[in-house]
């Protein structure tokens, strides 16, 4: 059980960091052209390519534990990355996350409390 919920957390760490990998590349994307130029700054860009292998390394530990354990169990402990995304969103990128954004999150904490029970 305990390597299940260790599992699902590593995967939900890779999952927040492709997303946040992803957003601190569109800032150094800039607006958007058709052009060479842009798309070298894309595929150049190393928090892009961090995405990119954060996202590999979720899918393949996903698949893992598909394979291992029950989904009616470890589809919803996925949303322990609802957790970490808004712990990231204030933290990291310091943006203002209201009262009821939190009240969620504790909501989803009970949520999966009752799914590993």
């Amino acid at each position: 059980m305990w390597l299940m919920i260790l599992l699902i957390v590593i995967q939900s760490v890779l999952l927040v960091a492709t997303q946040a990998f992803l957003k601190v590349a569109l800032v150094h994307f800039g607006r958007f052209s058709w052009t060479w130029q842009y798309f070298k700054t894309v595929f150049t860009t190393w928090q892009f390519a961090a995405s990119g292998i954060c996202a590999l390394a979720a899918m393949l530990l996903w698949i893992y534990v598909l394979k291992r354990y029950e989904f009616s169990i470890v589809y919803p402990l996925l949303s322990i990355s609802y957790i970490m995304g808004l712990l990231v969103a204030q933290f990291f990128f310091h943006e203002t996350v209201p009262l009821t954004r939190w009240i969620g999150v504790v909501i989803i904490i009970i949520g999966v409390f009752f799914v590993v029970k």
